[in-house]
């Protein structure tokens, strides 16, 4: 029995969290198996809660923020990247491929678009199967 992998969403207060609401009052599809955290900022997602997330035995993580320009704290998701890509290289020494770790851009207004990246996201985690470090003991 295949069981469903465990998502982590980190969502901007200001964008992304509104679009997930906003996704969810449109009745658009969202899969189950993500649980939602809401930040103020996708800056203020410190790679040690992601990191965290995949000891704790999450599967993936998306951390969603405003697009590019239009961040609420002028600059906040440009930060969210540089750390991101850093965290990028953290975790492959763990065995965890960087595409588990998601970074996506989602405005308030864009619920489909949540939709979409959220299904998409989750498809990808299902066929990449559990997290690796489910299957090791953390002390070797």
């Amino acid at each position: 029995m295949q069981t469903e992998p465990t998502i982590i969403g980190f969502l901007c207060n200001w964008c992304s969290y509104a679009a997930a609401d906003l996704a969810g009052n449109s009745k658009l599809e969202v899969p189950g198996n993500l649980t939602t955290i809401r930040v103020m900022c996708s800056s203020r997602v410190d790679p040690v809660f992601i990191l965290n997330a995949y000891f704790q035995g999450a599967d993936g993580v998306l951390v969603a923020g405003c697009h590019p320009g239009d961040c609420h704290y002028q600059t906040g998701n440009y930060y969210a990247r540089r750390r991101l890509a850093l965290l990028i290289k953290i975790l492959q020494t763990f065995d965890i491929e960087p595409k588990r770790l998601r970074l996506s851009w989602i405005s308030a207004s864009e619920g489909q678009r949540f939709s979409e990246i959220t299904q998409e996201f989750a498809k990808f985690i299902k066929e990449a199967g559990p997290n690796p470090l489910k299957k090791k003991p953390f002390f070797e």
